[in-house]
């Protein structure tokens, strides 16, 4: 009795282990890829990161609920950095060793500069905010759009016709009003060269801390030198928020206020503050309020993977998207040339660079990446805030390349 009890106790533990086996064996044949996304859930930027990353998870949900690209899907990995620079090299130290890691997605231009060299010595796809300083040194960074110095370059040319518009002589002043970060200064970076080979006045340049309540001593500064223009950075709801206390100070009478792709959302700033928005502008390199909630692609997997109305959409969700079908072709690219078991960053970085010209359902301009291109695209579009709603007042056109006016070191 013993020996058949022992017996089947081994024929068990035998049957345990070839279970344990087929399921690993099951396991490793699936094919996939990593993606990590470094975001600010929580932090500073997360009005930007929370409804981008959320775009690119549903666009992975996608690709997975077909089979993949080519057989291949996607894992994604998404870890609440918080804005913080050292909490974005520990997330990339952690899983810088994952299963075929691909592509990282980042939301702060800190983290960014600071992992550039790490994971160009890893080979691993970086796709970050628009610092121009990637596009100037063409390496492993794959940007969303056009640089903020670009955007700030469009802003100003479009500001130029609206002073000519307007009948008014002279030159314009215009004011620049930023956090007091990497990103912040970004923008600057060949858009100040720019601005002086055109007939408008820069005014001293204004900045002030992440988490500022009130805006009124940089205002009132930019103000007394008599500007007629004022351009916002940071990310909905602070620019929301100078606008709100500009209007407080009666300034939005006489200034043109004016944002970049990070500037009041049609949810968020625009529905809490409409009246004190009225008039204020905004650049973009993808769909925008109104524009955005009608884009086939867009209301297509919001509905899908949401499950929300259409107006609860947040339009930053279409970068997320852009980002999404960027991968999508690149996959596609890579497994056509190298298969899935060469199928790494070296791969990616090839086929990143082979999608140019890929459209991606309207959202923004055409994909610009190239052997010496790393911006995703160089169209912008102007849009209006107008009875509670953004409103497009440009087509899309190409911004002014202000990266190469700066001297990079």
């Amino acid at each position: 009795m013993k020996k058949r009890r022992g017996l089947l106790f081994v024929g068990l533990v035998f049957l345990c282990i070839s279970l344990v086996l087929a399921a690993s064996n099951a396991l490793a044949k699936e094919k996939y890829v990593t993606v990590l996304a470094l975001g600010d859930y929580t932090g500073a930027v997360a009005a930007l990161a929370a409804p981008a990353l959320l775009g690119m998870e549903d666009g992975i949900k996608e690709i997975n609920s077909q089979g993949g690209v080519k057989g291949v899907k996607i894992k994604m990995i998404a870890i609440d950095t918080r804005y913080d620079v050292a909490r974005n090299i520990s997330a990339y130290k952690k899983h810088r060793r994952d299963h075929k890691l691909i592509q990282v997605i980042m939301v702060c231009t800190g983290a960014q500069r600071a992992l550039t060299p790490i994971m160009t010595r890893d080979k691993v796809i970086i796709c970050p905010p628009p610092d121009g300083k990637s596009a100037a040194h063409p390496g492993w960074t794959f940007l969303w759009g056009p640089a903020y110095q670009d955007c700030f370059g469009a802003t100003l040319e479009w500001l130029l016709k609206d002073w000519k518009a307007k009948g008014k002589s002279g030159k314009p002043k215009v004011g620049y009003l930023s956090w007091d970060n990497p990103y912040g200064k970004s923008a600057l970076e060949g858009s100040v060269e720019y601005s002086k080979t055109l007939p408008l006045e820069l005014l001293p340049l204004e900045f002030f801390p992440t988490g500022t309540l009130s805006h009124d001593i940089w205002l009132n500064r930019l103000a007394k030198a008599g500007a007629d223009y004022i351009y916002v950075g940071g990310v909905d709801p602070t620019p929301t928020n100078v606008i709100r206390d500009a209007y407080k100070l009666g300034l939005t009478k006489k200034i043109q206020f004016m944002t970049d792709y990070w500037g009041p959302t049609q949810p968020v700033g625009v529905r809490q503050h409409a009246k004190e928005l009225e008039g204020s502008i905004t650049t973009s390199f993808y769909l925008k309020g109104t524009e955005a909630q009608k884009n086939p692609l867009a209301s297509r997997l919001w509905t899908k993977w949401r499950k929300k109305p259409m107006d609860k959409m947040n339009g930053i969700y279409l970068v997320g998207l852009g980002m999404y079908k960027f991968l999508e072709g690149a996959m596609a690219k890579a497994l056509d040339r190298y298969g899935y078991e060469k199928l790494d960053g070296k791969a990616m970085y090839w086929a990143y660079t082979q999608i140019t010209g890929l459209e991606r359902g309207g959202i923004a301009g055409p994909c610009t990446y190239s052997e010496t291109e790393r911006r995703g695209s160089q169209e912008v579009k102007t849009y209006r805030v107008k009875n509670r709603e953004l409103v497009p007042i440009t087509g899309w056109v190409k911004a002014p390349d202000c990266v190469r006016m700066h001297k990079w070191d």
